[in-house]
């Protein structure tokens, strides 16, 4: 079932502390993450492999850190994506926080 293009969304669904990639509204993929005062620790992005190959976490991670940018919080990439994606786009370096121990005993505390 081949679906005519249809440009990628990234929505912010703050209920569940993610966001999503939708292509033709079907979520595509997600990145989670939880908030820790002025920091948005980003632990987790995958894509379904019906989807892969076609750029959507570079877009939604893109998009995601624009967001914390725009909300002025800060970046901490617990996330190994996020953390290779940070080495490729240094527009971020001003706002990314390093991965601490005391932020992964924190998150590990969060996600039980």
């Amino acid at each position: 079932m081949s679906q005519p293009s249809v440009a990628p969304v990234v929505e912010h669904v703050d209920a569940e502390n993610r966001y999503e990639i939708l292509v033709g509204g079907e979520r595509a993929g997600l990145t989670a993450y939880r908030d820790r005062g002025e920091q948005r620790v980003f632990y987790h992005t995958e894509i379904d492999d019906a989807f892969a190959g076609q750029g959507l976490a570079s877009r939604l991670v893109q998009e995601a850190l624009t967001d914390v940018r725009n909300a002025g919080k800060r970046i901490v990439p617990v996330c190994p994506y996020v953390a290779k994606f940070l080495k490729r786009h240094e527009e971020f370096a001003d706002i990314t926080d390093p991965v601490r121990p005391e932020v992964l005993r924190w998150l590990d505390t969060e996600l039980g």
